[in-house]
């Protein structure tokens, strides 16, 4: 497996991401489902990564600062046919990685709280991360879960 950052410019980053929004907004009812398309994923505060085994794209995740000390994990994504290979690992440690280089003091996520994320909040609560109250702009809602990782000073 190679992680790389990637520009989102190519069309196997395109297929995955869309494969991604679509099972959000599948899973999720409308007013929560908090995806960000390919557009939202190109700006300054996002740092983007897919991984790579050979040619193909198996996985990937982004970076969002919300400010100089609080990051957010974003579109971690696992092509169905390689879940269970530590793919979403990779990326988060990756993730991680980079927000404590930046200095960041704390690493947060929303995922949903029904069953089609359960594998999502697994990960997550097993490198650390815990259940938190909304942040950012996020708000209350019965179908997210909100969770976070103190990194220190």
């Amino acid at each position: 497996m190679q992680i790389r950052i990637d520009d989102l410019r190519g069309p196997e980053i395109a297929s995955l991401l869309q494969t991604h929004v679509a099972f959000c907004k599948a899973a999720s009812p409308p007013e929560s489902a908090h995806v960000l398309d390919l557009d939202s994923l190109r700006v300054p505060e996002v740092t983007f990564w897919s991984v790579w085994d050979g040619h193909d794209l198996i996985g990937c995740g982004a970076l969002k600062e919300l400010d100089p000390a609080h990051g957010e994990v974003k579109s971690m994504h696992t092509a169905a046919k390689h879940r269970g290979r530590g793919v979403g690992l990779v990326v988060l440690k990756q993730i991680v990685a980079e927000a404590r280089l930046r200095g960041y003091r704390r690493l947060s996520l929303e995922t949903g709280s029904m069953a089609a994320f359960a594998s999502a909040r697994s990960l997550y609560a097993g490198f650390g991360f815990s259940e938190c109250a909304p942040f950012g702009s996020y708000r209350p809602d019965p179908n997210s879960a909100f969770m976070t990782l103190e990194l220190g000073p």
